[in-house]
C-alpha cells in the first residue's frame, strides 16, 4: 500500500506561450504590486532588446535593475542584489534569466525578510544538516521568466555558493518559490545552444532520479514519465532547428513536469549530490554535471533498481534497452560532454569531490545505498 504526503507548493500560476513583457504586466496587475525590482541576465540586458521591452512595458513600475549575478549564485552577489532591492523599496522581484538568477532572487527574498545585509548573515538562513532554520517568511516575493530549462523556477529550494570554501549551500522555505512562472519560448532563442540543451538534460535528470527513487509514488511518476517523454522528444528538435518555438515550448513544459516529483517530496539521488560538489568546487555548469554524471549513476545503481530503470528507457522511446545506454546515446546526440575529463575534472580530485558529495542532502537518498566516499569514487570512475 502506498504511503506518503504531497504538499502543494506556493506557486500560484504558470503562464505559457505568452510574450514575457505582456505576461509580467498582467501578473503585476493581478498581484497589485507597484515596484518591480528586475534581476536579469547581463547578456540578455546588454546584447538584446528583451529587457528593454520589459522595462518599457512596466514603465514607472520598474523600480530598479540588477544584472550582475554570476554562475552558481555566490553569496557576494546575493548581498549586492539585496542591498539594491532594499534601496528601491521593491515590492516584487522579477527574474529574467537562468537558474543562478532565479536562485539569487529566492535568496534575496529571505535576506530582505530576515535583515541579512552581509555575506556572513547567510549562515543564519541556510540549511544545516538537512534542516532549514526558523526564519521570517518573505513578503517581497518573485515572479520568474526562465531562459534556461533546469527547472529551479518551480522549486522552493535555492543553492548559494560560499566562495570561501567553494561549497554550494542550500536555502529552503515554502514561500521562496515564485508566485508565478512565465514560460515564453521566444525569449529562450537568445540562450546559447549548449546552455539550453544542457539545462534540458538537467531536467531529464530530475525525471530520471525521481522515477528511480525508492520514495516515489504514482502522483510523482505521472509527471516524471510525461516530462521525460516530452524532453526526450523536444530537445533533439531544438538541436535540429533552434528557431522551432513549438519544440522549445514542449521542452519548457517537460521541464515544468520534471519538477513535479521534487515539489511533491520525492528526493533526488547521487547525480544531483555529486553535481552540487562539481558545480561549486570546479565551476562545472549545472547542466553539464547531469550530462556527465547521470549515465554513470544509473550504471552504478542498476543492481538495485533495474526494474525502475526499465521505465526510464521506455519513457524515452526505447523499451527493453539499458537505460544508461539510452541516456548516454541521447546526451551524445545533443553534442554534450560525456566525461569528467571533458569538463576538466581529473582523478586527482575524486577523493575531494566524493567527500564533499557525501555532505549534500541527496546522497543519503540514492536508491542504491551509499555509505562511504569510496562508493562515490566508484561512480566518479565510471564517469571519468
Amino acid at each position: 500500500m502506498h504511503q506518503g504526503r504531497v504538499v502543494y507548493g506556493a506557486i500560484e500560476e504558470v503562464v505559457f506561450g505568452h510574450p514575457a513583457a505582456e505576461a509580467i504586466v498582467a501578473q503585476m496587475d493581478r498581484l497589485g504590486t507597484r515596484r518591480a525590482f528586475l534581476m536579469v541576465s547581463g547578456t540578455l540586458n546588454r546584447q538584446t532588446d528583451e529587457i528593454t521591452k520589459i522595462r518599457e512595458a512596466l514603465g514607472e513600475r520598474c523600480a530598479g535593475l540588477f544584472d550582475a549575478m554570476p554562475a552558481h549564485t555566490p553569496r557576494e552577489a546575493v548581498i549586492a542584489a539585496t542591498h539594491a532591492a532594499r534601496e528601491v523599496n521593491a515590492d516584487l522581484i522579477v527574474t529574467v534569466g537562468g537558474g543562478s538568477i532565479t536562485d539569487g532572487a529566492k535568496a534575496v527574498q529571505l535576506c530582505l525578510a530576515n535583515g541579512i545585509d552581509d555575506i556572513g548573515g547567510i549562515e543564519r538562513i541556510r540549511v544545516h544538516k538537512g534542516v532549514a532554520p526558523e526564519m521570517t517568511a518573505p513578503t517581497v516575493r518573485q515572479i520568474s521568466v526562465p531562459t534556461t530549462i533546469a527547472g529551479g523556477e518551480f522549486s522552493a529550494i535555492a543553492g548559494v555558493t560560499d566562495r570561501s570554501t567553494n561549497v554550494k549551500q542550500m536555502l529552503r522555505h515554502p514561500l521562496m518559490v515564485p508566485r508565478a512562472t512565465i514560460l515564453d519560448p521566444a525569449i529562450t532563442v537568445h540562450t546559447p545552444e549548449w546552455l539550453f540543451l544542457s539545462t534540458g538534460v538537467r531536467a531529464v535528470d530530475h525525471c530520471v532520479e525521481a522515477i528511480c527513487s525508492r520514495e516515489t509514488h504514482p502522483y510523482a511518476d505521472a509527471q516524471s514519465m510525461k516530462g521525460l517523454a516530452m524532453l526526450a522528444d523536444a530537445l533533439p528538435r531544438v538541436k535540429s532547428d533552434p528557431a522551432d518555438l513549438d519544440a522549445r515550448m514542449d521542452a519548457q513544459i517537460g521541464t515544468w513536469l520534471s519538477m513535479g516529483a521534487l515539489a511533491a517530496g520525492v528526493p533526488m539521488g547521487a547525480s544531483h549530490g555529486i553535481g552540487y560538489a562539481l558545480g561549486a568546487a570546479f565551476d562545472v555548469p549545472h547542466g553539464y554535471t547531469s550530462c556527465v554524471m547521470l549515465p554513470a549513476v544509473m550504471r552504478w545503481n542498476a543492481p538495485d533498481n533495474a526494474e525502475r530503470q526499465m521505465i526510464v528507457a521506455a519513457a524515452m522511446g526505447f523499451p527493453g534497452r539499458d537505460a544508461a545506454d539510452v541516456l548516454d546515446a541521447f546526451i551524445r546526440s545533443l553534442g554534450m560532454p560525456r566525461s569528467l575529463a571533458e569538463v576538466r575534472v581529473s582523478p586527482e580530485h575524486f577523493d575531494a569531490i566524493a567527500a564533499q558529495a557525501m555532505r549534500t542532502n541527496w546522497i543519503p537518498h540514492n536508491p542504491r545505498r551509499i555509505d562511504s566516499p569510496a562508493q562515490v569514487r566508484e561512480i566518479l570512475l565510471l564517469a571519468a
